[in-house]
């Protein structure tokens, strides 16, 4: 059985929309999975996220997660959605709720005892958010005491900062703006489609 965290490990990617309306997340949605991008999160802070999440059916081997998830209501919205993962920002009570669903969690923390806290509750992965604040070199600090944790970088992640991310120890990488760009906004898709092949050629290098 292909578990969350085993998919994680393998493709070392997730692609994070947030979208302006159901059908432009939608067509950014679909397209990221057509360029072999195997994890996709939509953000519910965009409008119309849950019924993109709902009205799109992830290819075999992909899964379709709900992003930005902060409290027990959201979780329970986003796995009525039919999302197959969460993230959350940070460790806000849809953490707890997810878990006792048995949704898996990419649970936000940045500090030593955040990160303490997500593995308590038995989250699927620590998503070091916001990682730009102290770039892979705070990742290569953190596995010092923390070398069996999974972290997944987020935010500003680019080509260049996901390889080095990558190279420091984490298990995948979170790409948010320099993968979708305005794609989910009505932008260009074929650049999409352009930017995602690179992401996932790194990735899977």
């Amino acid at each position: 059985m292909v578990t969350f965290g085993n998919i994680l490990r393998t493709t070392r990617l997730v692609g994070i929309i947030r979208g302006d309306g159901v059908e432009k997340t939608r067509d950014a949605v679909r397209v990221l999975f057509d360029s072999g991008v195997r994890l996709v999160e939509v953000s519910l802070t965009g409008p119309g996220a849950l019924e993109a999440i709902s009205s799109v059916e992830a290819p075999d081997g992909c899964w379709l997660g709900a992003g930005t998830v902060r409290t027990a209501a959201q979780a329970s919205a986003a796995i009525a959605a039919g999302a197959t993962f969460a993230v959350s920002p940070a460790l806000s009570a849809s953490a707890a709720a997810c878990v006792e669903a048995g949704l898996p969690l990419l649970a936000g923390a940045l500090t030593p005892t955040e990160i303490e806290t997500a593995l308590s509750l038995g989250v699927e992965a620590v998503k070091l958010f916001p990682a730009s604040i102290g770039g892979p070199a705070y990742l290569s600090a953190l596995r010092q005491p923390f070398p069996d944790v999974p972290f997944v970088p987020v935010g500003g992640v680019g080509l260049a900062e996901a390889e080095a991310y990558l190279a420091a120890g984490a298990i995948a990488v979170g790409v948010g703006s320099p993968l979708v760009g305005d794609a989910a906004s009505g932008g260009d898709l074929s650049a999409l489609a352009e930017r995602a092949a690179r992401f996932v050629k790194l990735a899977s290098s």
